[in-house]
C-alpha cells in the first residue's frame, strides 16, 4: 500500500518543536477491518482519535538509514469511528539525532509516511495515503534528542502551521520492521537521598535503559527538572562526568490540572535521577522508572548457592536488557549508544542463553549484510555513521562470522545461518586479501585486546601484539566459515585449508617453541604501550581457538597459569581476551583456577563491582577503584554488557550443557557439570526450541546429587566427575555421585 503514498513533512521549519501529521476520516459504513502502515524518517507515534497505536516506543527503531527504514503495520479495527482523527506525531529519532563521535544526521528534517486501508463489511473499501490534505499542527514536545533528553510544555498553545509539503527529497527503500522496542518493567522509588553538596536524588536500586514517568498535579507552568546518572562519587555526590556531552535532561511544564509526564523520542542511562527542580507538593511516589528494551522472551536462568555469583548472574541480565535497545548497543547512557560489532561477538552466545534474540540479530546483521563492502568489509560498528581514523578492525568485524554461527548454533534454524553465509564468506575472503601476507592480516588499526590492563595505568590498548590477534581470528573466523559450510552441505575443502594455512602461517610468524613470540614486522598503529608476546590474552587465543599441537598444550596452560600467578590471581585481559580466559582453563584441565578467577572478589574481576553495589556489568575492571575514586571520565560506562560473556562459561561448566559440532538447537549436547564446594548447589536452564532443558547439582555430606530435565529430540552425552557417563534422551534423571 505504501507505494502510493507520499512522504510528507512540514511546510516550513519550526524549529526543535516536535510536528504532529493529522487526517480527518469518515466511515461510510460498517468496517470489517482496518489496516494501517507506517514509518518516519525520525520517531514516531500515531493516534487515532488521541489513543495510540501499538504498544511500541522509539519507532521504527535504529537501522541503516542509507539503505532501508522500516514501516510497521497495526490492526486499528477496534478503534476506527464514524468520524475518525489518525495523527502521527514525529520526532528526531536516530535519523535526525547529531549521532556517534561524527554527530552524523542522516536526514536534514523530519517526514512521515502512512496508509489506512478500510474494508468495509458490504466489500468495499477506502485506502487512505499520506499527502498534502494532510494538516500539520505544534506540540507539546519543544525538544526531544536521544543523547540530551526531552522538553515539553503542557501550557503552549498547540497550532495548525498548514498543510504537509510532499517530500520529495531521496528516501532509502520501505522493509518491513519485525522487532519493537517496548516498555517492559516498572521501578518503584528504592531511596530518597540528600547528597552532601545538598543535591535531592532519587534511587531506583537499578542501572536500567528507560526513562522516569512523572505523575504530579501542580500549579500551571510550575516546572519539573530531573537529571539523570548511572553512580555516585566517593564522596556520595551525584556524577554525570562519564556521560560526557550527553546532557540526559528532562524538563516538564505543568499545565494545572494531572499530568503523566515522561519522554516520548527518548531515552536515558540511569539508576538515579537527581530533582533540579519540582513542586513543594510532589513525592517519591509520583515517581516511576520504566524499564524499556527490544520485546525478547526470556529463556534462561542461573542460580547457585554463591549470593555474590547470582548477583552476577543478574547483573548479566541487567546490562543485556539495557543495551538491547534496538540494536546491540555498547551502553545507554553516554553520547555513543552505537551497535559496536566488538562487544556484540564476545557476548553474542550468552545473549542467546538468557533471552530469545533470533529475531534481534536477524535485524541487526541485516543492516550488516546491508552495508557491508563490495571487498567484503565490515564497519566497527552497524549501523555504520561514519568513523575518522579507521573503520575495521579484527576482533569487532569478525561478528559478521560470529554473530550468525552462533545465533544458528543456539536455535538450529538453517535458513538464518544460510541468509548470513554470502555475508560469513565476504568477510573471510576479505581478511585472505588484506595485508601483504597471505594468510596473515598484519599492520591495520586493530583495537586489539582493548582496555586490557597488562600495558598499565591509563592504557586503553591491551600489550598483546595486535597483529598475533588479528591471526588468531582469521583462523576462528575461517574454521566457523568451514563449520557453516558443513551444516548447510556446501562444499567446505577450500576454507578448511584456508584455515589450516592460516594455522601454519600463524604458528611460523607468532610461535616458537610451542610459545607465543612477537612479529617484529607489524603492530598496526604505532603506540607508545609496550608490546608483549606472552599475555594472558595470546595464551587464551591460541589454547581456545586451538591453534596450538597437542604437546604443546601443557606448557601453554602452566604459563598462563603462571601469569596469573605473577598478577596476584588475576586476570589482566580486555575485550578479546577475557570471553576465552576461563575456557582455556577449564578445557584444558584446570576448572580449580578457573574458578579462583569467577569467584574473585578483589579487582579486578566480575565480582568485584559486586562487592561495589553495582547492578548490572561496567565497562573498565576498575571503573570504581578501591578508594571510590573513578578510572576515568571519558570512557567509564556501568552499564557496558560484554563482560557478562562469562555466563557462557558458567553455563557450560557450571551447568556443565555445551551444544556439540552438528547438534545445533540443542539436537545433541553434552552434560558435564563441574561442582564446586564454594557454591554449594547450581541450578542452570533454558527453554530451547525442542523444550526445557534443567541441570541441577547440589553437593550433599557425602555425595553430590544431579538432576536432569532432556527435552524431546535432544540427545544428551553425560560424563560426571565421578566417572558416570550414559547416552540420555528425553526424560527426567537423578544422579549421585
Amino acid at each position: 500500500m505504501l507505494e502510493k503514498a507520499l512522504w510528507i513533512r512540514n511546510p516550513y521549519d519550526i524549529g526543535t518543536v516536535s510536528p504532529e501529521f493529522r487526517k480527518k476520516i469518515s466511515l461510510r459504513t460498517r468496517v470489517k477491518k482496518a489496516t494501517l502502515l507506517a514509518s518516519a524518517m525520525g520517531a514516531y507515534n500515531i493516534y487515532v482519535n488521541g489513543k495510540k497505536v501499538g504498544n511500541s516506543v522509539l519507532t521504527p527503531g535504529f537501522t541503516s538509514f542509507d539503505n532501508r527504514v522500516l514501516y510497521a503495520e497495526y490492526d486499528v479495527t477496534d478503534l476506527l469511528t464514524e468520524k475518525t482523527v489518525l495523527s502521527i506525531l514525529c520526532g528526531d529519532g536516530w535519523a535526525r539525532h547529531n549521532f556517534g563521535f561524527t554527530k552524523r544526521i542522516f536526514t536534514s528534517h523530519v517526514s512521515a509516511i502512512a496508509a489506512l486501508m478500510i474494508e468495509y463489511e458490504n466489500g468495499e473499501t477506502d485506502v487512505i495515503y499520506t499527502d498534502e490534505t494532510w494538516e500539520v499542527y505544534t506540540s507539546h514536545i519543544l525538544f526531544s534528542a536521544l543523547y540530551h533528553g526531552e522538553t515539553v510544555d503542557k501550557t503552549v498553545e498547540i497550532k495548525l502551521i498548514g498543510n504537509a509539503q510532499a517530500d520529495d527529497s531521496p528516501h532509502p527503500a520501505l522493509h518491513k520492521q519485525t522487532t519493537f522496542v517496548t516498555e517492559q518493567e516498572r521501578i518503584a522509588v528504592k531511596e530518597i537521598i540528600r547528597t552532601p553538596k545538598g543535591e535531592l536524588v532519587l534511587d531506583f536500586g537499578q542501572n536500567i535503559a528507560g526513562y522516569v514517568e512523572v505523575k504530579v498535579c501542580g500549579n500551571r507552568g510550575k516546572q519539573i527538572v530531573l537529571s539523570h546518572a548511572e553512580v555516585l562519587d566517593k564522596d556520595g555526590n551525584f556524577y554525570t562526568e562519564n556521560m560526557r556531552s550527553a546532557r540526559n535532561l528532562c524538563t516538564y511544564v505543568l499545565s494545572g490540572t494531572e499530568d503523566v509526564f515522561k519522554p516520548t523520542f527518548s531515552f536515558q542511562g540511569f539508576r538515579y535521577v537527581r530533582i533540579d527542580e519540582c513542586p513543594e507538593n510532589i513525592t517519591s511516589e509520583s515517581f516511576t522508572a520504566v524499564v524499556i528494551h527490544t520485546d525478547m522472551k526470556r529463556i534462561g536462568s542461573f542460580v547457585c548457592g554463591n549470593a555474590d555469583l547470582n548477583k552476577l548472574y543478574s547483573n548479566i541480565i541487567w546490562g543485556q536488557k539495557g543495551n538491547f535497545v534496538d540494536i546491540p548497543t555498547d551502553c545507554p547512557q553516554r553520547d555513543e549508544r552505537l551497535g559496536w560489532t566488538g562487544d556484540a561477538q564476545v557476548f553474542c552466545r550468552t545473549a542467546a542463553m538468557n533471552f530469545d534474540v533470533e529475531a534481534f540479530f536477524d535485524k541487526w546483521l541485516t543492516d550488516m549484510a546491508l552495508e557491508q563492502r563490495e571487498d567484503g568489509a565490515i564497519y566497527r560498528f552497524v549501523p555504520f555513521v561514519g568513523w575518522w581514523n579507521g573503520n575495521i578492525s579484527s576482533g569487532w568485524s569478525d561478528a559478521a562470522v560470529i554473530c550468525p554461527w552462533e545465533v544458528y548454533n543456539a536455535y538450529g534454524n538453517k535458513e538464518f545461518l544460510r541468509k548470513y553465509y554470502p555475508m560469513m564468506k565476504k568477510w573471510v575472503d576479505y581478511v585472505h586479501s588484506a595485508g601483504e601476507e597471505e594468510f596473515l592480516w598484519l599492520g591495520d588499526n586493530h583495537y586489539g585486546d582493548w582496555l586490557a590492563l597488562d600495558a598499565g595505568e591509563g592504557k586503553y590498548l591491551g600489550a598483546t601484539q595486535r597483529d598475533l590477534i588479528a591471526g588468531a581470528y582469521f583462523y576462528y573466523s575461517a574454521s566457523l566459515l568451514a563449520k557453516a559450510e558443513e551444516a548447510l552441505g556446501i562444499d567446505n575443502s577450500k576454507t578448511l585449508l584456508l584455515a589450516k594455512n592460516v594455522k601454519n602461517a600463524f604458528r611460523e610468524a607468532f610461535m616458537k617453541d610451542g610459545m607465543p613470540v612477537i612479529y617484529p614486522k607489524h603492530d598496526g598503529l604505532s603506540t607508545s604501550r609496550p608490546v608483549k608476546a606472552v599475555t594472558q590474552t595470546s595464551l587464551s587465543l591460541i589454547l581456545h581457538f586451538g591453534l596450538f599441537e597437542e604437546n604443546e598444550r601443557e606448557a601453554l596452560t602452566d604459563a598462563l597459569c603462571d601469569l596469573i600467578r605473577q598478577s596476584g590471581g588475576a586476570m589482566t585481559t580486555g575485550f578479546l581476551g577475557t570471553p576465552y580466559i576461563l575456557h582455556a582453563l577449564s578445557d584444558n584441565g584446570r576448572i580449580n583456577e578457573a574458578y579462583d578467577l569467577l569467584l574473585r572478589k578483589q579487582a579486578p574481576s566480575w565480582l568485584f563491582s559486586v562487592t561495589k553495589g553495582a547492578t548490572t556489568i561496567w565497562e573498565h575492571w576498575d571503573g570504581i577503584k578501591e578508594d571510590g575514586s573513578f578510572w576515568s571520565a571519558d570512557m567509564n560506562s556501568f552499564n557496558h554488557y560484554a563482560y557478562g560473556c562469562v555466563f557462557d562459561w558458567m553455563f557450560a561448566n557450571v551447568g556443565g550443557i555445551k551444544v556439540l559440532d552438528g547438534g545445533a538447537g540443542y539436537e545433541r549436547i553434552s552434560i558435564c557439570p563441574k561442582p564446586d564446594p564454594r557454591l554449594g548447589f547450581a541450578e542452570c536452564g533454558i527453554k530451547t526450541r525442542r523444550g526445557d532443558l534443567y541441570v541441577k547439582w547440589s553437593i550433599e555430606e557425602n555425595a553430590t546429587r544431579y538432576e536432569l530435565d532432556i527435552p524431546c529430540g535432544t540427545k544428551a552425552f553425560l560424563s560426571l566427575p565421578g566417572g558416570k557417563t550414559a547416552e540420555l534422551s528425553h526424560g527426567k534423571y537423578i544422579f549421585i555421585e
